[in-house]
C-alpha cells in the first residue's frame, strides 16, 4: 500500500497517509518516505489513551488519493461517528476521494467462519463483502507460508519476545497454507467475474452466465453459518443470493424477531437480497418462490423437525424432495461444529 501511495505520489497525485499502523516496525517507516501524514485523533478510554484516524481532518485536506491501514479494525468508542474503519472508509469515498486500504483475508465475512473453524481462533473483527467487492482494483499481496515465517523470525511482524508463541500457534504452516489458499480463490473469483462482465458487454443481448442461489433459513444459531456458506457458493459459480425464511406466526420460537434482524444485517453485509413470507407448508413455500425468482441452486442446512416447520420427516428431505420434482439443485449444509479457543493476534 505504501509503495503504491510513493508511486502515485511521483507520479504528481496527492497523496496522503489517513492512517497507518507501523508497529514500530522499521520497513514500514522507511516506505513512509515522507509521504504527507495527516495527524491522529487522540482518544481517552477507560483510562487508556488512543490514536485514531481523524476522519474530519482527511475530509477537510481532500487529497486525491489517502492510504487508511487496517480495514477491519474497530474504532476506539468516542473516537467518531462511525463504529468501524470500513464506514469511515465509505465516507471518503462517497466524499469523492480514492482510497487504497489493506484488509487480511480472515476478516472478510463470509469466509470468517471458516477460518475459525480451521485455525481454531476467532475472528472479531470482521469487513462486509460487499464493501471489498465494490473495490475498483483488488490486488493479492501473496507471501508463501515459509517465506512468511522467515520474516516473522527476523523480527519484520512481531517483537522478538512474541515470535515462539505466533509461530506455534496462528502463524503455523497449515493456517498461513489455508490463509493463503483462500485468498487466491476470492482474488480468482473477483478476475473471473470481471472477465464475464467484459465478454458480455461484447455480446448483443448479453450473456447468461449467472446462477441463482436461494438460501432457506431458521432461526436458529447455525443460520450464520449456512448465510456465509452460501454466498461462498454463490460466488464461486458467479452467482447471487436471496434469503428466504418462511414462517408460521403459531408456532415460531419465541426470540426469533431478534434472530431474524441480526441474520438480516448478516445477509446485507454477503451482499444478498431478503425476504420473510408466511407459510404452513415450508418445503412448498420455499420451493414455489425459488421456482417464482427462477432460482438455479437452493441451499438450505441439514435438519430434523424443527419449532415452525411441519409436517412428517426431516425437513431437509422434504425441501429436497419438493426442489427435485421442480427442476432445481439442492446443497445441504452441515451445521459448523467449531470449537473456538485462542484469542485472534491483533
Amino acid at each position: 500500500m505504501l509503495d503504491e501511495g510513493w508511486r502515485r505520489h511521483l507520479r504528481g497525485r496527492d497523496v496522503v497517509v489517513g492512517f497507518v499502523e507501523t508497529h514500530g516496525r522499521p520497513q514500514t517507516v522507511e516506505r513512509l518516505r515522507g509521504l504527507e501524514v495527516v495527524p491522529r485523533r487522540v482518544v481517552t478510554y477507560r483510562g487508556t489513551t488512543f490514536e485514531e484516524m481523524d476522519l474530519d481532518q482527511v475530509l477537510a485536506r481532500r487529497p486525491q488519493v489517502v492510504l487508511v491501514d487496517e480495514l477491519a479494525h474497530t474504532n476506539v468508542p468516542g473516537s467518531g461517528r462511525h463504529a468501524k474503519r470500513w464506514e469511515d472508509v465509505q465516507e471518503i469515498l462517497e466524499s469523492g476521494i480514492n482510497v487504497i486500504s489493506t484488509v487480511n483475508i480472515q476478516h472478510l465475512e463470509s469466509l470468517a467462519d471458516s477460518v475459525e473453524r480451521m485455525t481454531r481462533t476467532p475472528v472479531r473483527e470482521r469487513v462486509p463483502d460487499r464493501v471489498v467487492r465494490r473495490a475498483q482494483q483488488i490486488e493479492l499481496i501473496d507471501s508463501s507460508p515459509e517465506q512468511l515465517r522467515r520474516r516473522m523470525l527476523h523480527g519484520n511482524i512481531y517483537p522478538a519476545a512474541r515470535v515462539p508463541t505466533a509461530l506455534g500457534h496462528f502463524f503455523s504452516t497449515h493456517n498461513l497454507t489455508v490463509l493463503r489458499e483462500l485468498a487466491l480463490r476470492f482474488v480468482a473469483d473477483e478476475t473471473e467475474e470481471q472477465l464475464l462482465q467484459t465478454a458480455e458487454a461484447g455480446m448483443a443481448g448479453g450473456l447468461e452466465t449467472c446462477e441463482h442461489v436461494l438460501v432457506g433459513i431458521a432461526t436458529d444459531t447455525g443460520a450464520g453459518h449456512l448465510l456465509r456458506r452460501a454466498a461462498r457458493l454463490a460466488a464461486r459459480a458467479k452467482g447471487d443470493v436471496h434469503v428466504v425464511h418462511v414462517t408460521d406466526p403459531e408456532s415460531d420460537p419465541a426470540g426469533g424477531a431478534r434472530s431474524l434482524t441480526e441474520l438480516r444485517h448478516l445477509a446485507d453485509d454477503l451482499g444478498a437480497t431478503w425476504e420473510v413470507l408466511a407459510g404452513e407448508d415450508v418445503a412448498a413455500t420455499l420451493v414455489a418462490q425459488a421456482v417464482q425468482r427462477h432460482a438455479t441452486q437452493i441451499v438450505i442446512g441439514a435438519s430434523g423437525r424443527r419449532p415452525g416447520w411441519r409436517g412428517g420427516g426431516g425437513m431437509s428431505a422434504r425441501i429436497l424432495r419438493a426442489a427435485t420434482a421442480a427442476g432445481l439443485d439442492v446443497h445441504i449444509i452441515a451445521p459448523s461444529t467449531a470449537r473456538i479457543g485462542a484469542a485472534e493476534p491483533p
